[in-house]
């Protein structure tokens, strides 16, 4: 439970402040990807240097002193940023009119490149977005105690904004200029750009803001102003179509509006500029946000689409009825609320997560307290921060920070006051975004800082355990079924909710159909893992989920090797038959097992097995490590004690010492290599009867039992008779959220490592780096490029060292993203 409402998580700051470091004059954007990467600009003139606003930084939020800074070769101020719906490519548009499209090269967050652009020259761009995709969920609170995950997201109907052959959505974007332009760019499927500009409507005039929404049907909606609040609001539905290879857009008038307070006596020139322009979700063009304002005062207005009955002259009203005929109807903007007067508003962010607003769900959220999606942001030039109910407007929770005292300074503090005086302009937001489910807020102030700020699930209402746990395990289930990153969930995850979180999530993930559990089997790892990260308590266990993600990952690799012996193959595949036989046959001595599968599906050539033995390799220790720790594991402290009840991971286990057992036969140097005090050994078969004596107390068929004595005894014995290796467990993730938990923000650098206490990233020295994927040593000091995951920390070399083909298809597997999901980001030899 907690009473807080909105705190500053860390604040990163440049290392060598600019001369001028306030421009008023200079626009600051920041957009936030689902996959938890920012993009800003920041106000870095300095008096000797004009390409301050040239200039776009990208960090992950997990690093934030990692930042990756683009020369972007604007030639004017960078206006618009904005991330496509997969979070892997990035749009720039400027003052001149230019766009480029950026991406990561070699699949690395701090490495982007761009070679695609269109330009409009001397066409500066006031809204850029990414054509739809036709991929929309809906988020149901009302259903959030539902045991089905199709029940609380659903798949609503909705066109993409294009289609190619097939119905595949086609890629693209669209950019609305200055003077009234409307430019599309396609991304034909072999790579080139198929661009065509259109003017909005007959009359063209000056645009001074603009968003861009999309419809359920296909088509796009434009809202677009010429800045000046007496003039009205314009909203046109664009159309865009392929014709003979050639782009084509039809546009066409919608209906206006005029803002409230321009039509209100007391208030009708106190407000001469809309400032602010917003739909207040991408999908939906039926509710538009505005702004007016002044030098020192701001007003907020939120307006509705509505479908209303067309009244019928009188003449026409005595007429006999046609059967079926309904009265005539037409498009109205009908004003939703409106804030009172307020202070000026310098930045807006609009909710991401895709709640559903019907009245039902709305009223659940209400009696669960639960806020995420229903609120905006509104950031003031006295520093402060707002956060606004979407539809009424009403205050939900209030931020007093930035001001030039620090963060959380309260109003009425006489001294602060008279040192922001001496201090020059207060800090405030230029630029403002939520993360994708709406429980962080990033910002970018007039000194070109980057603040990261926790929202309160609940908006500061105190809240009992339960609750809270509901409410972040439904967005953690959220972020599992659409595949965006958790980290902002994790923001507000507590060391003592860790256990009880893993445990519901867990329930809530096998009462879903096994379909699903098919496709969301990594992924639920993947978050234990992380939420294990954030308690020490759990920390062993995050050991044991990676070690459980490379053990799947090695287990669907070496069974694809398989392949059947005959064309006319049934209906398993050899891998399906293999399982199935090795969880029938509980026999303990492993050529007994063999006895009964195809030999002839396991005949490979020799070099594929000989470079797959580290992996080979990896199985091999990770069994003898098991065993030998049975005896010791009296507590959950010690990594390997998740696997001694996982019935499935020991099963997986033991097939694959059966396949390598008979590949052992083929190819002798594939097999594993053990350490042992007599020369007539068998070390396979002495793990594979242990393997199964342990795998038979915990078969998910049958009630679990502890281990007998004499396995326990079997296994103390394990020491005298094989070297037992010392597994190296992935390195501590050096990034910020285990330091996160306390009520201090981080104080942290730009290009600056943070050696913060406990983070514990780097190795001891002098001991060897591993390459977690290839399971290789690098040596005490690597000369090699290396990766690191943003998420997890699993470290691996940037360059493949292996020249065959099955080692090839291993790494291939990983070149976008870590085992656990995470995204790759290029490490020097010194952090490795």
């Amino acid at each position: 439970s907690c009473n807080w409402m909105m705190e500053v998580a860390y604040v990163c700051e440049w290392e060598r402040r600019p001369k001028s470091t306030h421009c008023p004059s200079v626009p600051l954007v920041c957009s936030w990807s689902c996959r938890n990467l920012v993009a800003f600009t920041a106000d870095l003139k300095n008096d000797d240097d004009d390409k301050g606003g040239h200039m776009i930084h990208i960090i992950d939020t997990e690093h934030p002193w990692d930042v990756y800074s683009i020369n972007s070769g604007h030639t004017e101020v960078i206006s618009c940023l904005e991330w496509d719906q997969s979070g892997s490519r990035l749009l720039s548009a400027d003052g001149d009119g230019q766009i480029r499209c950026w991406w990561m090269s070699e699949h690395l967050v701090n490495s982007w490149e761009s070679g695609l652009s269109s330009s409009l020259d001397g066409e500066p761009v006031v809204a850029l977005s990414w054509l739809h995709n036709g991929v929309k969920l809906a988020l149901h609170v009302e259903m959030s105690g539902s045991t089905n995950f199709g029940e609380k997201f659903s798949r609503v109907k909705f066109s993409p904004s294009l289609t190619l052959f097939g119905g595949k959505p086609m890629e693209g974007w669209l950019a609305v200029t200055v003077s009234g332009l409307v430019t599309v760019s396609l991304l034909k499927p072999g790579g080139a750009l198929l661009t065509a500009s259109e003017s909005l409507c007959r009359l063209r005039g000056r645009v001074a803001l603009a968003d861009i929404a999309f419809t359920g049907g296909g088509n796009i909606v434009v809202a677009a102003t010429d800045g000046n609040s007496s003039s009205p609001v314009q909203f046109y539905k664009v159309v865009v179509s392929v014709v003979s290879e050639k782009c084509r857009i039809d546009t066409e008038l919608l209906p206006s509006l005029f803002l409230r307070c321009t039509t209100d006596p007391l208030r009708r020139d106190k407000y001469p500029a809309v400032t602010h322009l917003k739909f207040l979700t991408r999908e939906n063009s039926e509710q538009v946000l505005l702004c007016a304002s002044n030098q020192s005062g701001s007003i907020v207005e939120c307006w509705s689409l509505r479908k209303e009955g067309l009244p019928v002259n009188n003449i026409f009203q005595h007429r006999s009825p046609v059967v079926g005929e309904k009265q005539p109807t037409i498009l109205k903007w009908r004003i939703l609320s409106a804030t009172n007067d307020l202070e000026r508003v310098s930045a807006v962010a609009l909710p991401k997560l895709p709640i559903s607003i019907s009245n039902t769900d709305l009223k659940v959220a209400s009696d669960t307290k639960f806020c995420p999606g229903l609120g905006l942001a509104l950031a003031f030039h006295d520093g402060s921060i707002h956060i606004l109910h979407r539809l009424s407007l009403h205050t939900m929770g209030v931020f007093y920070g930035s001001s030039s005292s620090g963060p959380g300074q309260r109003p009425g503090d006489d001294s602060a006051i008279k040192r922001q005086r001496t201090a020059g302009p207060a800090l405030h937001f230029k630029a403002l975004q939520f993360s994708w489910t709406s429980l962080a807020l990033a910002g970018v102030d007039n000194h070109g800082k980057l603040h990261m700020l926790r929202v309160s699930p609940s908006m500061g209402q105190m809240l009992d355990m339960n609750t809270t746990l509901r409410h972040l395990l439904f967005l953690l289930e959220y972020c599992m079924v659409t595949g965006y990153d958790w980290w902002d969930v994790l923001l507000h995850v507590q060391p003592t909710m860790v256990h009880n979180l893993v445990e519901k999530l867990h329930e809530e993930y096998m009462r879903q159909n096994q379909a699903l559990q098919q496709v969301l089997a990594t992924r639920i790892v993947a978050v234990k893992a992380s939420l294990c990260k954030l308690s020490s308590a759990t920390a062993a266990r995050a050991c044991d989920f990676h070690a459980k993600l490379l053990l799947i990952a090695i287990s669907s690799t070496l069974k694809s090797l398989l392949r059947p012996h005959t064309l006319n193959t049934p209906d398993k595949s050899p891998g399906d038959r293999l399982t199935e036989i090795c969880a029938k046959n509980t026999d303990t001595d492993i050529d007994k097992v063999m006895i009964n599968l195809k030999t002839e599906e396991f005949v490979l050539d020799g070099p594929p097995l000989q470079s797959l033995q580290q992996l080979i390799q990896w199985v091999g220790d990770f069994v003898l490590y098991l065993l030998a720790n049975l005896p010791n594991q009296g507590s959950m402290v010690r990594p390997g004690f998740g696997f001694l009840r996982d019935g499935s991971s020991l099963g997986m286990l033991r097939e694959m010492l059966v396949m390598i057992r008979i590949w052992g036969l083929l190819k002798p140097g594939c097999l594993p290599t053990f350490t042992a005090t007599s020369d007539s050994q068998d070390s396979m078969s002495l793990l594979f009867r242990l393997l199964t004596k342990l795998w038979l107390c915990s078969r998910d068929d049958g009630p679990p039992q502890d281990p007998d004595d004499s396995l326990i005894d079997e296994c103390c014995l394990l020491p005298s008779q094989l070297l037992v290796p010392s597994m190296d467990w992935l390195p501590v993730n050096d990034g910020v959220i285990v330091k996160l938990q306390g009520k201090q923000p981080l104080r942290l650098q730009f290009g600056k490592a943070a050696s913060l206490p406990g983070l514990g990233g780097a190795a001891p020295p002098g001991s060897q780096r591993m390459d977690n994927l290839r399971c290789v040593h690098m040596g005490v000091c690597p000369t090699e490029e290396s990766k690191a995951c943003t998420r997890c920390g699993c470290v691996t070399m940037l360059r493949s060292p292996n020249k065959t083909n099955a080692m090839k298809q291993w790494e291939q597997r990983w070149i976008k993203n870590c085992l656990c999901g995470g995204l790759w980001r290029r490490i020097p030899p010194t952090f490795t």
